[in-house]
């Protein structure tokens, strides 16, 4: 798959995740934000589950399906997308849509950040403009006020470091053992087990609570995650981290277009200039990295 291919999986995937916002939200209405997640991430691997089956056997006939000293991998990926989900389901209870979509943003200009602290990994320059100019896209995309934290806005941005580490350390498991539907399989199943033991010990299930929410859950779990995370995985293989966080960012630009269409949130100039900001970033951090190399090759031909 070509870088180009990729990124615009990426985009479809940040499209999925920018609806998934709208289900989250009315999701509550029913059940708690760790029974919600649990069910959700359950209701993806059955989505993913014929498609892992399948390629482990493909791998099995070449002798190359994943070992079990791979089996911790996964299931770390797992941990690191049922912390990053569940603390930002946590805080939608006790904060703003639009807020949640700002603060779940910072993972952005964290991605470059964390993986150049932890795996010593360079970033083209233009990653350092672009993931503040997503920032600030997302700042005016959420009014452009004052910013007065409460505690659902600190669970999200607890969870944005774990979606950092998750955009990190997916693509390069997912590219190393060539099995992007194990992967996330492996890693949505773990995420739903241990949110669903979490949910055990801290919030009471009751069966009209999941009739009440089934429609969210349903979507939540069968379109954003069994659809959407799964693309992830298959897009992340053959892009940059650091790009494919920017690209990811696009969710609260269509977040915003879903909550004009399906919730009535109406935009103002403010809201605007963040989705454009957004866009102009997304376009900018593509372009950089292959302009420069072009000027490369161009002064290599005429040596």
């Amino acid at each position: 798959m070509s870088r180009s291919q990729a990124n615009l999986l990426l985009l479809a995937v940040a499209l999925i995740w920018g609806s998934a916002f709208v289900a989250q939200a009315e999701g509550m209405a029913g059940v708690g934000p760790l029974t919600f997640t649990g069910i959700r991430f359950l209701l993806g691997t059955a989505v993913v589950a014929p498609l892992a089956w399948r390629e482990w056997r493909l791998l099995s006939s070449r002798d190359a399906q994943p070992l079990p000293r791979d089996a911790p991998g996964i299931a770390a990926l797992g941990v690191l997308l049922m912390l990053g989900a569940a603390f930002q389901q946590i805080g939608i209870t006790s904060t703003t849509v639009t807020n949640a979509g700002f603060l779940t943003a910072l993972y952005v200009p964290l991605v470059p950040l964390l993986a150049w602290l932890i795996l010593r990994h360079p970033a083209h320059w233009s990653v350092w403009p672009t993931s503040l100019g997503c920032l600030a896209g997302t700042w005016l995309l959420s009014g452009a006020n004052g910013f007065d934290p409460v505690a659902g806005d600190l669970w999200v941005m607890a969870g944005s470091v774990f979606w950092a580490l998750h955009v990190i350390f997916v693509g390069r498991i997912a590219e190393r053992l060539r099995a992007p539907f194990l992967v996330a399989c492996g890693q949505f199943l773990v995420c739903g087990l241990l949110g669903l033991l979490w949910a055990g010990l801290s919030e009471a299930l009751t069966l009209a609570g999941i009739r009440q929410a089934a429609l969210p859950i349903a979507y939540a779990g069968l379109v954003s995650v069994g659809i959407g995370f799964t693309t992830q995985v298959v897009g992340q293989r053959y892009a940059q981290p650091a790009d494919a966080a920017i690209i990811l960012s696009a969710e609260t630009v269509f977040a915003a277009l879903f909550g004009f269409l399906l919730m009535g949130d109406r935009l103002d100039a403010n809201g605007i200039a963040g989705c454009a900001l957004i866009l102009v970033c997304i376009v900018a951090v593509q372009i950089a990295p292959l302009a420069a190399a072009g000027r490369r090759a161009l002064a290599r031909r005429t040596q």
